[in-house]
């Protein structure tokens, strides 16, 4: 669902850069509140799984690939705002160190996936679990029904954005100039792929995610969920509303391990009908054009500073090796940058409390 330099027209790029800014800057300040608590490394593992889960593309024929993406867990677990900058996070990560998506079109992969993705998603959990108890397994199918409508909300601006090009954008003679692809392409190949199978695993995971810290962390759920009551007290956990949410960092590292060995899966789609790796891959023919649009040609590539372009060394080699260095260096990436921006929060927040004593 990335979507790569070259497939947007800048204009179209610039929109969506608008469009995304409100929400980062809303974004930034209500997880200020996220900054002062302890659960800032909570925000780097949130994002650190959305890169993750990120990497396990799925091929879909005729189609384009498909992946899950995390954004609704980590709205549910930490807040919407909270997600808005965990998965900006890793989309920026994907697209400077690894050429996951273009830097030109980081704001539209970023409005889809960052914005409207767990805003949706969540407001879908919230009216579905309205009610509900903490431990209800009402309150976790709601999460899963939220993550699926979210990724389908996303991927359905991907195909509006991708198939409006050919109308807006295009030469005097009709050819177009960015992505050839009509809506009637974009949208029943994005539906195929995110409906069915990216769709059922983006509810599995959220869901089996939330079950899971039902049973066994129920702190980490009341860090987004002050005032909803749980349907069991449990000796000690009668006073759980002010218990520390600590996370079980133990099993946090073997599973991000786990995660981290996996991802070579993730090679099993090496392309797309969409030709989203390299325009050169365009089925030409099925678009009515002889070559690949002027405007996409130009712009594909963009961005050539990348450490591993898509996962991989340059010379091809080891693309299994190249994969999980990739998720380790990007996992480190992420902790740099999350752990980063909150000491400078933190910095400029206590200069402003030393400036007014």
């Amino acid at each position: 669902m990335h979507i790569p330099d070259g497939y947007l027209s800048p204009l179209t790029c610039a929109a969506l850069y608008g469009a995304s800014l409100p929400a980062w800057v809303v974004a930034s300040r209500k997880v200020r509140k996220v900054v002062k608590s302890r659960s800032v490394p909570l925000l780097a593992v949130g994002a650190a799984y959305c890169f993750l889960v990120m990497m396990f593309n799925i091929p879909v024929p005729d189609g384009t690939t498909a992946h899950a993406v995390g954004a609704v867990l980590v709205a549910v677990l930490l807040g919407p705002w909270a997600a808005v900058v965990a998965v900006s996070v890793a989309l920026a990560i994907q697209a400077l160190f690894f050429g996951d998506g273009g830097v030109l079109a980081f704001g539209a992969n970023a409005f889809n996936l960052a914005v409207v993705m767990p805003l949706s998603g969540y407001a879908v959990y919230r009216l579905l679990s309205r009610g509900a108890s903490l431990t209800s397994r009402r309150r976790a199918v709601a999460a899963g029904i939220g993550g699926y409508v979210g990724l389908n909300a996303a991927a359905l601006l991907t195909a509006i954005e991708f198939g409006i090009q050919p109308s807006l954008f295009h030469a005097a003679d009709g050819t177009p100039l960015y992505a050839p692809f009509d809506l009637a392409h974009t949208i029943p190949a994005m539906a195929l792929a995110h409906l069915t199978v990216a769709g059922a695993v983006e509810f599995a995971l959220t869901m089996g995610v939330i079950a899971y810290l039902q049973r066994a962390n129920l702190p980490l759920l009341r860090i987004n969920h002050r005032g909803v009551e749980s349907a069991v007290v449990e000796g000690d956990q009668a006073g759980e509303g002010d218990v520390p949410a600590r996370p079980r960092w133990r099993l946090l590292v073997v599973a991000f391990a786990v995660m981290v060995a996996l991802t070579p899966l993730g090679l099993v789609a090496p392309g797309s009908a969409f030709g989203e790796d390299a325009p050169e891959d365009l089925d030409l023919a099925a678009y009515d054009i002889d070559a690949v649009p002027k405007g996409l040609r130009s712009y594909a590539g963009f961005w050539h500073n990348t450490l591993f372009d898509d996962y991989g060394f340059a010379d091809e080699r080891y693309p299994q090796l190249a994969y999980i260095l990739s998720a380790v260096i990007g996992i480190g990436a992420i902790a740099v940058v999350v752990g980063g921006a909150a000491l400078t929060v933190r910095f400029v927040q206590r200069r402003r409390v030393v400036a007014t004593t």
